[in-house]
């Protein structure tokens, strides 16, 4: 499955700019819709196009890796 590191680059960003920073704030400065950021932030596996990882790739000035992950689903299966 696919995990979406949002949380961790916001409070990355929050920590480099000093200052709180919320989901609203990223949505209006990356053009990224709210409710898809609440969606990538609290849904695992949520599907998300690459458009709007580009959005958030510029915002954050990241990689597309930094942004997700590749996390294996049977990796806690006995």
């Amino acid at each position: 499955m696919i995990r979406f590191r949002l949380s961790e680059l916001i409070a990355e960003k929050a920590f480099k700019e000093r200052r709180a920073l919320s989901l609203t704030e990223v949505a209006g400065q990356s053009g990224v819709h709210r409710a898809t950021l609440s969606k990538m932030a609290n849904q695992p596996g949520a599907n998300i196009g690459t458009d709007i990882i580009d959005k958030l790739c510029k915002y954050f000035g990241c990689q597309p890796g930094e942004l997700l992950m590749y996390v294996d689903d049977d990796a806690g299966a006995v």
